[in-house]
């Protein structure tokens, strides 16, 4: 897998994840939906990504949004 993919099914993960807490904990999780989407938007248009900078350290095979 590469970081681009792990990247990917990391955000879409925390985002059902805080979806699911919001709907059955509190609905102030939706703030983490908007954080990974934020996040998701600037890394779109300045390609830095912390996630991918930790995924490069650890050796993952990077992909062509984050090399």
């Amino acid at each position: 897998m590469t970081i681009d993919r792990f990247v990917l099914a990391f955000a879409g993960t925390m985002i059902l994840v805080s979806v699911a807490l919001a709907h059955y904990v509190s609905e102030y999780w939706l703030f983490l939906t908007l954080f990974v989407g934020a996040n998701m938007l600037q890394a779109a248009f300045t390609k830095f990504c912390p996630l991918a900078i930790i995924l490069k350290k650890c050796g993952v095979k990077p992909g062509e949004a984050f090399s």
